[in-house]
């Protein structure tokens, strides 16, 4: 989730130049000394913009290094600088995620969402927060937000689906996987998740021929974990559950 991306400052300035006259009129002299100062602060702003950059790319790399606090003390000296930075509020969202600070979290990724409606990964990584909190509806309008955005995101539809079924909205779980699968029909994971579903409404004949798609896939992760899944509790005595799992 982490999007540690950092962006190349534009730190070129074009420099103004005048021509000479003999006689230069008042007024051409307030021209250059205010065009002097716009150059003067444009060179400012590119200075700071190579200082944020500089400080994202160190925020990133401690993020990267698993050094949680250390990133999200650099990401809020970021944004002390550059507060509309959205990025780096979403870099510090994923942080706090790890330290399991989850109501931080979101703070994060909702500030970078005003700041940038159209950013997918903040409206995905806040879906996976409120999951974790079991905060189903609203983790589903934020996979909603995301999907909007960017459609072919299989993991958004896949999580949309994993609550969905907490809700025990089984069928439009089940959609929500098939549309994970049109992306990437190699997804194992989404296989076996339509077969809990499946499972859960008692649909014997679908279930097991979602989770036979799964194990074709991944025979010993899947084999392994249906074998104790509580969702397959409907299908324990049937052979052909037995079968596929022997």
């Amino acid at each position: 989730m982490t999007d540690s991306g950092s962006f190349a400052a534009l730190s070129l300035i074009a420099l103004l130049t005048f021509g000479c006259s003999n006689v230069a009129p008042a007024y051409e002299y307030t021209n250059q000394a205010v065009q002097e100062s716009n150059v003067a602060q444009l060179l400012t702003e590119a200075q700071t913009t190579q200082e944020v950059d500089g400080l994202f790319r160190q925020a990133n790399s401690l993020l990267d290094a698993h050094s949680y606090k250390n990133a999200i003390e650099t990401y809020d000296k970021v944004l002390k600088i550059r507060p509309n930075k959205a990025e780096a509020w979403i870099n510090r969202g994923n942080a706090l995620t790890v330290l399991q600070r989850n109501e931080d979290a979101i703070t994060s990724y909702d500030n970078a969402v005003k700041i940038n409606p159209r950013l997918s990964t903040a409206w995905f990584n806040r879906g996976n927060v409120l999951s974790e909190l079991k905060r189903y509806t609203e983790a589903i309008t934020s996979y909603d937000k995301s999907i909007a955005i960017e459609p072919d995101k299989e993991e958004a539809w896949i999580n949309r689906g994993i609550a969905l079924a907490k809700l025990n909205r089984y069928t439009e779980a089940i959609a929500s996987y098939d549309k994970a699968i049109a992306i990437n029909p190699k997804k194992h994971l989404t296989y076996y998740n339509k077969a809990c579903a499946y499972a859960l409404q008692n649909n014997h004949e679908e279930a097991i021929k979602n989770l036979q798609a799964a194990i074709k896939l991944q025979p010993a992760k899947y084999k392994t974990l249906a074998k104790s899944d509580t969702d397959f509790t409907a299908l324990r005595q049937d052979k052909r559950f037995q079968d596929l799992l022997n």
